[in-house]
């Protein structure tokens, strides 16, 4: 009925489609499309470096977690002679390589002497902890606020331990160790840790007998195993320096087991 009305005054009109041409698709159809490209193969770029960038660096300073418990009897066996009596392993103190992905990487613990792990330092925490409450119990001073104590000690000397060793990696230039193994290598402190304590417990002079030779044999085997971080997986120049603060690693040993090993309620003495 309405279709044969003509236009109405004050009523705009639509506007008309103009007929596309083949011209102006393909010109469109091939800019958008060398634009697409452009921006997807920028952003694949872009995304790509940036998560080798974020990966590479994760490996560097942290590595796998799981690397550091791929352990056996075997192995937990000879690493603990090697880190209660350092002057006794007469093998090499290098680390073992293997080509992965086309790179070297250290081998796990369960099939090299020489790597670190978590398993024994995490073990070797929890036995110094109980080790230190029964000496408590058998003193009648135990507590749960006292063993509570006696973990936040340890876990202060353990980090204190992890400091002191990335702070002379840092300040002779070599800052590119993993810091899960200075955590395992300052962790290896508490394995030495138990037997003073137990010597609390024993009767007689054992404290005094127990103590300075651990602290002494963890001070071998921190300096022995720096000393190859240095020289043998970084690369470093061997200076009249790196003697003086591996040295220093050595002697610090000794305040820092009479803190640890001095079990009290007061966890600041």
């Amino acid at each position: 009925m309405y279709n044969n009305v003509g236009p109405q005054p004050g009523v705009p009109r639509p506007p008309t489609n103009p007929q596309p041409t083949p011209f102006g698709n393909a010109f469109y159809g091939a800019g958008s499309g060398l634009i697409k490209g452009g921006l997807g193969a920028y952003g694949e770029k872009i995304l790509g470096s940036s998560s080798e960038y974020v990966q590479s660096n994760i490996s560097r300073y942290f590595s796998d977690p799981q690397y550091y418990f791929q352990v056996n009897d075997h192995y937990v066996r000879n690493k603990l002679k090697v880190v209660l009596f350092p002057f006794l392993h007469r093998g090499h103190w290098t680390r073992i390589t293997e080509p992965v992905g086309g790179r070297l990487s250290y081998k796990p613990p369960i099939y090299d002497i020489n790597a670190p792990d978590l398993y024994i330092p995490f073990m070797a925490f929890g036995t110094y902890v109980v080790l230190a409450g029964l000496s408590l119990g058998l003193n009648g001073k135990f507590s749960p606020e006292a063993l509570n104590w006696l973990f936040v000690k340890g876990l202060l000397g353990w980090f204190m331990q992890v400091a002191l060793l990335k702070i002379i990696l840092l300040s002779l230039g070599s800052g590119e160790v993993p810091l899960l193994d200075m955590v395992a290598y300052a962790g290896y402190t508490f394995t030495g840790m138990c037997f003073a304590v137990l010597g609390k417990i024993l009767p007689g002079y054992s404290y005094y007998i127990l103590m300075p030779c651990t602290c002494l044999c963890m001070g071998i085997f921190l300096v022995k195993t720096m000393k190859r971080v240095l020289f043998a997986e970084v690369r470093s120049v061997d200076s009249n320096r790196h003697h003086y603060l591996l040295l220093l690693i050595g002697l610090v040993q000794f305040p820092l087991f009479a803190w640890l090993g001095n079990v009290s309620v007061n966890w600041f003495l």
